[in-house]
């Protein structure tokens, strides 16, 4: 029977979409693929044959992932028989270098080995909006890596959205607003609430604090002898140092009281006033960003939200200046480590 041009057409378009869906590297020892069609965050790479050594591999192909993670914005290895802490920090040296460590902390974790520490303490009940690591800082990674030991027994995916369209999702009138403004944060240590400031700067001494706020644009104010207010203002809105694109990149939404579980918010505020939150954000200036303001930008990271379910051994990769994470609730025993690498110093755009 003689095909029609519509039928002629179909068949040259699938093997496109095969390639498009898995590939083989140019050593044919891993495949890549996605969560599902039509998502592109994260890129999965698999193993292609048995007994690929990941960290091997990926010294052996630093610009195969450099170049795939600029374009996705987060990888997921899986399926590579990570075994243990050691051979995940093994693999981050292979393909960014030194590890950081975990400075001017805004949540409470626990040391591992080195520079790797659990993903966050905060109880497994409680949801954790979307940022990117640091963004509130002066200096950040460039690179965090996730490492699954425990999968949860229900939840506790960690949810990531690309900042690029977070900033095209926001209203253009609302991104004009925080470029010209950017973003102040305010915190409070010795209230018995959040972190004590010598969990948040590693240090008992006062002046090596003051000394670290004074270098990072930080100010400062003793309200008593062990009471810290600290305030800074920073970008809400930066370029990528790489691919020169635009991000939405700030804490605004995440450290801001109304995005607490409303449990946690209403206790906070019953105790405290606003002033003497353990965090909250403003606009550069120190006015209030307006409920609605807040509302969108929640509304615009769901938009671009992705989650998929952890499996032991899975390590995830994330530009953090393209992609946001957060955590969900979860039930039962859940061991998620982190590592940060590449330190970025801000830059004005």
């Amino acid at each position: 029977m003689k095909k029609s041009p519509s039928d002629k057409l179909e068949i040259k378009k699938l093997p496109s979409l095969k390639r498009q869906a898995m590939s083989l590297s140019q050593q044919g020892l891993i495949k890549t693929e996605f969560i599902q069609a039509g998502k592109f965050l994260p890129l999965i790479v698999k193993p292609a044959v048995e007994g690929v050594n990941l960290a091997v591999w990926a010294t052996r192909n630093r610009s195969f992932i450099e170049t795939e993670l600029l374009k996705y914005g987060g990888i997921l290895f899986r399926n590579f028989k990570i075994n243990g802490v050691a051979e995940f920090e093994e693999f981050i040296g292979s393909v960014s270098g030194e590890l950081l460590e975990y400075r001017e902390r805004s949540s409470p974790r626990s040391h591992v080995n080195g520079n790797i520490y659990t993903s966050t303490d905060y109880p497994a009940s409680q949801s954790i909006f979307l940022h990117n690591e640091n963004s509130y800082q002066h200096t950040w990674p460039l690179k965090i890596f996730f490492f699954c030991i425990t999968a949860p027994q229900q939840g506790g995916e960690t949810p990531i959205a690309d900042v690029r369209k977070v900033f095209q999702q926001i209203n253009p009138k609302i991104r004009e607003l925080f470029i010209q403004k950017q973003v102040m944060y305010v915190r409070n240590f010795g209230n018995g609430f959040g972190l004590p400031w010598q969990t948040v700067f590693q240090t008992t001494s006062k002046l090596e604090v003051e000394e670290y706020c004074r270098k990072n644009g930080i100010e400062t104010e003793w309200k008593d002898s062990d009471f810290l207010r600290t305030k800074q203002v920073r970008q809400a809105v930066t370029k990528h140092p790489i691919t020169n694109e635009i991000l939405w990149f700030n804490h605004a939404a995440f450290f801001h009281v109304s995005s607490l579980e409303s449990t946690m918010r209403e206790s906070l505020l019953a105790e405290f006033r606003e002033s003497d939150l353990p965090q909250n954000t403003y606009y550069g200036d120190g006015s209030t960003i307006e409920s609605s303001v807040l509302d969108e930008i929640r509304s615009c990271y769901q938009q671009e939200t992705l989650t998929f379910p952890w499996q032991e051994g899975d390590i995830l990769m994330l530009d953090n200046m393209l992609v946001a994470h957060g955590r969900a609730p979860f039930v039962g025993c859940r061991k998620i480590v982190v590592g940060m690498a590449e330190p970025y110093i801000h830059r004005a755009i």
